[in-house]
């Protein structure tokens, strides 16, 4: 099992939370091709949904539609039993969604960016230098956006996540351009968020750890092929 690292812990996030955020019946359309179809899932309070399938199979456009950035054609996403399109702006104070770009300002300097993300949220910047610890960015702060790495942009970017802290974390491959040391980083960070009660879904091509996740594969629910949604643990990989 790959050695998590550990780091500083992030604020809790609100108790007062609703404890369950799903979708039922979901069809995703892009220009005239149907996605996926009749997909449902199920997220509470801790849960973590890896979601999987080739290129083309829906997962970004699935996280999208969980962030509200899209729109499905048909089927209706809650949180606690409530349609999440009746208050898109309460669904939005308690989503963290970080996609698969990394949308640095390249004059800012790192602390900047967070900084910006974290007022662009509503959450201040009380945890801005608590979400570069957690990624280790502190030496970082002041070097401008434009000189950063791929890997330390990624960071910055996942750092929104401490640093504005909401209930359901929605990521985009972010294990992209993140050597192992960093993956560890992040691994540590989603167990403690799951910890206190937070819900993370997430696409990777890559191997990560998340004990007691499931799987939800986004093949399964071509248009044509739809059936309900199963869900099996996610093996950890192998040190």
């Amino acid at each position: 099992m790959p050695h998590t690292i550990p780091s500083s812990s992030p604020p809790p996030c609100p108790s007062s939370s609703p404890a369950v955020f799903a979708g039922e019946g979901l069809l995703c359309v892009r220009g005239e091709r149907a996605v996926f179809a009749n997909l449902s899932f199920r997220v509470e309070a801790g849960d973590a949904l890896l979601l999987v399938g080739p290129n083309g199979s829906g997962k970004s456009s699935l996280l999208r539609l969980m962030a509200l950035l899209l729109h499905p054609a048909s089927g209706r996403l809650t949180w606690d039993d409530r349609s999440v399109a009746d208050d898109s702006e309460a669904h939005a104070a308690r989503t963290r969604y970080v996609g698969h770009l990394d949308a640095i300002k390249p004059v800012l300097a790192l602390r900047e960016n967070v900084a910006f993300w974290a007022r662009l949220a509503g959450a201040g910047t009380t945890h801005v230098d608590a979400a570069l610890e957690a990624f280790n960015l502190t030496r970082l702060a002041q070097v401008p956006g434009r000189l950063l790495s791929a890997g330390q942009k990624r960071r910055a970017n996942l750092a929104r996540l401490v640093a504005a802290p909401a209930p359901l974390w929605l990521l985009d491959e972010p294990t992209t351009a993140l050597d192992r040391a960093s993956i560890a980083l992040l691994e540590d960070r989603l167990a403690r968020h799951r910890a206190e009660g937070g819900m993370v879904v997430l696409s990777t091509h890559q191997d990560i750890v998340l004990p007691g996740a499931r799987v939800l594969a986004l093949d399964r629910f071509a248009p044509g092929l739809a059936r309900p949604a199963s869900a099996r643990p996610l093996l950890e990989p192998a040190s």
